[in-house]
């Protein structure tokens, strides 16, 4: 594949990456074995950092009870870095300076989930849908994926965001154009610090098709810490919040031709802040 190619896709990708990056509303869980891995990915940028080793992505992301209803989120975008500039610096990374400090705001919810994913069935390797236990809280990740791929690209961009029924960790975004964005995770990791805090670290694969004669490849890991916000009184919180501090590295495929120069370093580093407060509805 050209050079030329190649930054035509990226540049194309731009806002698509960074849609995904903050994709904490439609992914998978595993235990973390290790909880200071995950804390130092936030703590430690913009120091370059290899790619962890992550478990494999199973089963669906179940969320405190407390996160559970109707949240306007916010993401805003507070600081980025190319830990390998001036030798490898992404197209599009410089445009992005711009958008730093610029807000995204957006409606998300959470939904309570009678069925968890787990298992596999067969030598398709398909998730099963199972009852287990007491009702989970779940993101509705059709609504959620719509919601954020529309505050970022525009309604009359994106048509329509699929996730599959065999597999809630692979979703698909229809643009126009005969265009399509498919994400997949592929690795993830848990852990709850407290009762009001938890830490995600999650590694997705994208494939761009429509629009260029050669799909793009990418691969997205987002590490993203959250916390119920105190509101200072002594009393139960008046108006609940979710606060979240999240770092996202994008990473070169190996179809890019310097793929081996990055030898699995990110390329790019970008930081946000997250908040969701809760949707009060029409007054």
């Amino acid at each position: 594949m050209s050079r030329s190619l190649l930054t035509l896709l990226r540049r194309r990708l731009f806002w698509l990456t960074l849609l995904l990056t903050v994709w904490l509303l439609c992914s998978g869980q595993a235990q973390a074995s290790q909880s200071s891995t995950l804390a130092d990915r936030i703590a430690t940028f913009p120091q370059e950092s290899r790619k962890p080793t992550l478990p494999a992505a199973q089963g669906d992301l179940v969320y405190p009870d407390w996160l559970r209803g109707e949240w306007q989120l916010t993401s805003t975008l507070v600081d980025l870095a190319a830990p390998l500039a001036p030798d490898l610096v992404t197209p599009g990374f410089k445009g992005n300076q711009a958008q730093v400090g610029l807000p995204v705001t957006c409606p998300v919810r959470f939904v309570t989930a009678q069925r968890s994913w787990v298992g596999t069935l067969g030598s398709a390797q398909r998730l099963i849908p199972a009852a287990k236990g007491a009702p989970q809280t779940v993101a509705d990740r059709a609504f959620n994926g719509l919601s954020l791929a529309r505050a970022y690209l525009g309604d009359a961009t994106v048509k329509a965001v699929k996730v599959d029924p065999n597999n809630p960790n692979r979703q698909v975004t229809l643009l126009t154009g005969n265009r399509q964005l498919e994400s997949t995770v592929t690795a993830r990791a848990f852990e709850t610090a407290t009762a009001d805090e938890f830490v995600t670290v999650e590694r997705f694969q994208q494939v761009f098709r429509g629009g260029v004669a050669v799909p793009y490849f990418n691969e997205v890991e987002t590490t993203t810490a959250y916390r119920r916000a105190d509101d200072g009184s002594d009393g139960p919180i008046s108006e609940p919040r979710v606060l979240a501090d999240q770092v996202t590295a994008v990473y070169l495929s190996p179809q890019d031709p310097d793929f081996l120069t990055a030898q699995n370093r990110p390329v790019a580093l970008y930081r946000y802040q997250l908040e969701l407060v809760r949707d009060s509805g029409p007054s």
